[in-house]
């Protein structure tokens, strides 16, 4: 069975993301920094019938990452690193003029330097895969200039870029960097509290993540909008 370490996976998006692998059969190393929260999602996973590891911790411990990628290796290997874990900066967000820098250099670690660290923890088994991928989980505020989004959308441009380098560097693996939208997330409701409009769920996106692995087109960025369009 394919094997897929996805970070921040105990709710939301990566909640998602690993539910719907592991309907098809995935093997799962999830992370998540709320133990409770993490152990909760993967026994609800688990009754898939797949193996499911869970490693609390912070993906800014280069142990951890090694953890993680060690539980991916005692299932078989890595078949799809999913950098989703993500820090905004401060929340709710704030202007520029107002953006702690200690909260800016917490959402490079998190969002730019951790998910670099466990993608160089993992390659070696991405390399080994019969198709391995990365996905880098993004954001509009990456491309688009929004008030108080400065500093998040600085650390995912980052990431976007290092996901694009990395495509070219790697040609036998695919990189994806997936912007998914709007999404009625705890991460969102904890940027801008005083949004009460809805938003469309994460499992509403995960469709196009899994267009992904089933069409494999070249490494680059793409928006889940644009995935889900009638092909």
């Amino acid at each position: 069975m394919p094997v897929a370490i996805i970070t921040g996976a105990s709710k939301g998006l990566g909640r998602a993301l690993a539910a719907a692998l592991a309907e098809r059969g995935w093997d799962l190393v999830l992370d998540a920094r709320t133990a409770g929260v993490l152990k909760e999602t993967a026994k609800a996973l688990s009754a898939y019938g797949t193996r499911v590891e869970a490693l609390p911790g912070d993906v800014g411990d280069a142990g951890h990452r090694a953890g993680l990628v060690a539980a991916a290796r005692g299932l078989g290997g890595v078949d799809l690193l999913v950098n989703n874990a993500s820090a905004l900066g401060a929340e709710p967000l704030v202007r520029l003029e107002d953006l702690p820098l200690d909260g800016l250099r917490h959402a490079l670690e998190v969002n730019v330097v951790a998910a670099l660290g466990l993608v160089q923890e993992a390659l070696p088994l991405l390399r080994a895969a019969p198709a391995g991928a990365i996905v880098a989980v993004s954001s509009d505020a990456a491309a688009e200039a929004y008030e108080t989004w400065g500093g998040y959308g600085a650390s995912k441009a980052a990431l976007d870029h290092l996901a694009a380098v990395l495509g070219v560097e790697e040609p036998g693996l695919r990189v994806w960097a997936v912007d998914p939208g709007d999404m009625g997330t705890d991460l969102y409701a904890a940027a801008v509290p005083d949004d009460g409009d809805a938003r469309p769920t994460p499992d509403s996106v995960v469709p196009a993540f899994l267009r992904l692995l089933d069409e494999r087109p070249a490494s680059g960025r793409y928006g889940a909008t644009a995935l889900l369009e009638v092909r």
